[in-house]
């Protein structure tokens, strides 16, 4: 219909072991009109959920990520999701995280133009 889309987020495809992101933008690539920002590590025996662990130190390759989002258009925000205790830290870890990617947007875009 031209007016659906789809929300990609990161860390619940690693933390449910659900996929890769970088491997599902082959097939949501032109879908996406929004992102989480997540990290995390997969699920580990018979846990069913993995760790959610701060943007850059898990497996979400944010520059592979990033570059495809580009290279389909994508333009949109990148929202930061945090699901852990607030703390004073975690502002930080937040503010932290917001550098990591936009020093990564800005080096893609910088190789585009």
């Amino acid at each position: 219909t031209g007016n659906l889309g789809v929300n990609l987020d990161t860390g619940n495809l690693i933390l449910y072991g659900k996929g890769n992101p970088v491997d599902a933008l082959d097939l949501l690539g032109p879908y996406v009109c929004g992102m989480h920002g997540k990290d995390g590590v997969y699920p580990q025996g018979i846990n069913p959920k993995g760790k959610e662990v701060k943007i850059g130190e898990g497996r979400a390759n944010f520059p592979a990520l990033i570059e495809k989002l580009v290279q389909f258009g994508y333009d949109g925000d990148i929202t930061i999701e945090r699901e852990i205790k607030e703390t004073p830290e975690r502002e930080l870890e937040i503010a932290e995280e917001k550098v990591f990617l936009e020093e990564i947007i800005e080096k893609v875009k910088g190789n585009k133009a």
